[in-house]
Formats: C-alpha cells, structure tokens, sequence
C-alpha cells in the first residue's frame, strides 16, 4: 500500500534536512533532495519496526520551568 506524507525540507549547510509532516519524530538528512527522500523512507520504515518491538514503560512527570 502506497501512503502519501508532506515533506518539509530546507537547505543546512549544503545537506537537504527534513522531516514527515504528518509522522511527528521522523527526520533525516541527505546530501541531496533524492538522498533525504531515501533515508525519510527509511526512518519511516524504522519507525514502524520499533512501534511493533516490544515496548519499554515510559513515565510522564510534569515540571516547571522559570522562563
């Protein structure tokens, strides 16, 4: 099945830097805009392999911070 996701991207220092839009965590960069879509593939993909690993118990605390 082919989904579709918006890619942001901007130019850093000469590598292509981006993230998925709607997948909040995925990011990667590339040496070109070709080589970002690749490597956002496969975080994607890698994304997907650690959400079906087993999980690990993860703890929310809320602090304060003085800004």
């Amino acid at each position: 099945m082919l989904k579709h996701f918006a890619l942001e991207y901007w130019v850093d220092e000469g590598w292509y830097v981006g993230r998925l839009k709607e997948v909040p965590g995925v990011f990667s960069q590339g040496e070109s805009l070709q080589e970002l879509e690749d490597n956002i593939r496969d975080a994607y993909h890698l994304m997907l392999e650690e959400e079906s690993s087993p999980r690990i118990e993860v703890e929310t605390k809320e602090i304060g911070i003085e800004v």
